[in-house]
């Protein structure tokens, strides 16, 4: 929750360079509040252990907050019972004219595939368009989150040599960011994933601004400097056990998998994986639920597109095209 001060305090200045969350008497004395509107769209196959994870985060927050769970239809699931679907889970028919604070995309195991020829991916681009008019801020999260910049930015995937699985640090790289308030200089979030991103892409994208990277495994966070879509490159979410749970699981169907990289302490699978990532999970959310809780209009049938000015949408549009002339110089040369 932002601090109420005078007006006239000195601090002010100085608090709001360090992305701390201020609020004057004339804002407080003229604001509404309601309950925070969340949008889930969980696309991953073990649905109930996400939801867990996610609203673990979500409600650790004095705000109050209203979360529907939301599902793809174009594919059928087979790890979670279509009963209990039906009763707890909403159709994109059934928001299409709804309006929300936030919208939260998961990342989902189809990372090899093109993103056409993924089963359900004209329903992510229907998720995605509706944001747009519908949802003041969108946080998308791994392949989702691969999948938003594509759409939205023409950025490309590769695909990895070896799966990149285990908890990585990364850097920062905006000193004192909003989102990223309260961590340290260099901070842990789980990976599970056979592809990147195209960074140099993200990198010349103007519309875009690089929050932490790592030499290694290049960009994790980045965002639009209005923070209506946040792109996050890895799982705060995951819990203490997501990773071995995955491990013993492919080790179990013969798949080649690797032990994870620096989460059994001394690779020693018999011992307790160290959870690093925790504190950065709570504050990565608690920080995002509270810029979209400063920024949010009370009527959200007020809401203007993401990026919704004319300059901005063509930006992103020339963005999008150069890239795939890019891509197209480059496939034409091998």
């Amino acid at each position: 929750m932002p601090i109420k001060v005078n007006d006239n305090l000195a601090a002010i200045v100085q608090l709001q360079e360090e992305g701390i969350f201020t609020m004057t008497e004339e804002r407080a004395n003229n604001q509404r509040v309601r309950p925070l509107k969340v949008c889930i769209l969980n696309l991953m196959p073990l649905k109930k252990p996400t939801e867990i994870q996610l609203l673990r985060l979500l409600g650790n927050s004095p705000l109050q907050i209203e979360v529907d769970f939301c599902r793809t239809v174009s594919r059928e699931t087979t790890h979670t019972d279509n009963s209990y679907l039906d009763r707890a889970y909403l159709e994109f028919k059934d928001v299409k004219n709804r309006y929300y604070d936030a919208f939260l995309m998961t990342g989902a195991p189809v990372e090899t595939y093109a993103f056409e020829n993924v089963d359900y991916w004209q329903e992510i681009v229907a998720y995605l368009d509706w944001a747009e008019f519908h949802c003041y801020s969108t946080m998308t999260l791994c392949w989702g989150a691969q999948a938003a910049l594509y759409h939205y930015y023409g950025v490309n995937k590769t695909v990895l040599p070896a799966k990149m699985f285990g908890i990585f640090p990364y850097g920062l790289t905006v000193r004192n960011h909003p989102l990223l308030r309260g961590f340290d200089d260099r901070y842990f979030i789980p990976q599970s994933r056979h592809t990147a991103v195209d960074d140099d892409a993200i990198d010349a994208c103007k519309a875009l601004q690089v929050l932490s990277r790592s030499v290694e495994n290049g960009i994790n966070i980045c965002a639009t400097k209005d923070l209506r879509r946040i792109f996050v490159l890895g799982h705060f979410e995951y819990d203490r056990y997501t990773l071995a749970d995955e491990y013993y699981r492919d080790k179990k169907k013969g798949l080649p998998i690797a032990i994870p990289e620096y989460y059994f302490p001394d690779n020693d699978t018999t011992q307790q994986p160290v959870f690093k990532w925790r504190s950065y999970a709570h504050l990565f959310y608690m920080n995002w639920l509270n810029i979209v809780y400063q920024d949010t209009p009370y009527d959200l049938t007020q809401l203007a597109p993401a990026n919704g000015d004319k300059l901005n949408k063509a930006l992103n549009e020339y963005n999008r095209i150069l890239l795939q002339l890019q891509q197209l110089g480059a496939d034409i040369k091998k």
